[in-house]
């Protein structure tokens, strides 16, 4: 049994991932720090008939990260996969941004995934387990809005992460990789208080090559194409934005 733990599991790509990873039979930890949301994602994981668990907490915070990967172990077993999803975004103006406000966004998204990645090595080199880290980072790492700047360099940072990580626990057999969505509708994937029917326009569509707009489950194949079938990748960045970023626009 393959044992998965996600970040950011209880809404959004992070359900996503946790459900079709559930669905195909493998045990399933996540974390969150929205407590409904998680133990929603819990039900459904627990609908597929397999292992899972929910541990409420916050990835900046080493206490919280030691004690769901803990929990985590005695549970299910050494996590084999560790899928680094949570993350928070703060858009403001940069002229009015924070540096507080900064720091949070860095501390969740960046941070975070570094603490979570340290937690589950440690484990997975003690066990003996040839395991698997994969990063969600984000198109915005390469392309920008407006007052996203907290967000975009966390992103970035997740990317250059990725390799050094990939790196540095070669020799323990721990392959890292990185992935980075593009536009991920996921409006009916939030908790039920927050869910909503989404409608996307012809211009939506069209402005991906692909001719959509990429959905969760999108994110859940390619990080199980990673953990399964990928064996001989490691410290790289898989862009999967519906061909988004190679399309010219012209204004």
């Amino acid at each position: 049994m393959t044992v998965i733990a996600i970040t950011g599991g209880g809404a959004g790509i992070g359900r996503g991932i946790a459900w079709h990873f559930a669905r195909a039979g493998h045990a399933v930890s996540i974390t969150d720090c929205d407590r409904q949301a998680g133990r929603e994602s819990l039900e459904v994981m627990r609908e597929a008939g397999v292992k899972a668990i929910f541990v409420p907490g916050d990835v900046s915070r080493p206490a919280d990260v030691n004690r769901w990967l803990d929990e985590t172990k005695a549970k299910l077993g050494c996590p084999d996969v560790l899928i680094n999803n949570a993350g928070t975004e703060i858009r403001k103006d940069v002229l009015a941004l924070s540096v507080a406000e900064f720091d949070h966004v860095i501390a969740t998204n960046l941070r975070g995934t570094f603490i979570c990645s340290q937690g589950a090595a440690k484990m997975m080199v003690k066990s003996r387990k040839r395991g698997v880290i994969i990063n969600i980072a984000s198109t915005r790492a390469f392309m920008s809005e407006a007052g996203t700047e907290g967000y975009t360099a966390s992103k970035g940072g997740i990317i250059a992460l990725t390799h050094g990580m990939a790196v540095s626990l070669a020799r323990h057999h721990i392959r890292v990789n990185c992935i980075s969505p593009g536009w991920i509708e996921t409006a009916d994937w939030q908790k039920a208080s927050k869910a909503n029917t989404p409608h996307h326009s012809k211009a939506d569509r069209e402005q991906h090559p692909a001719g959509r707009v990429g959905v969760p489950e999108d994110v859940a194949k390619a990080c199980r194409f990673i953990a399964e079938d990928a064996g001989f990748m490691t410290g790289q960045n898989l862009i999967l934005d519906g061909g988004m970023t190679i399309k010219m626009i012209y204004v």
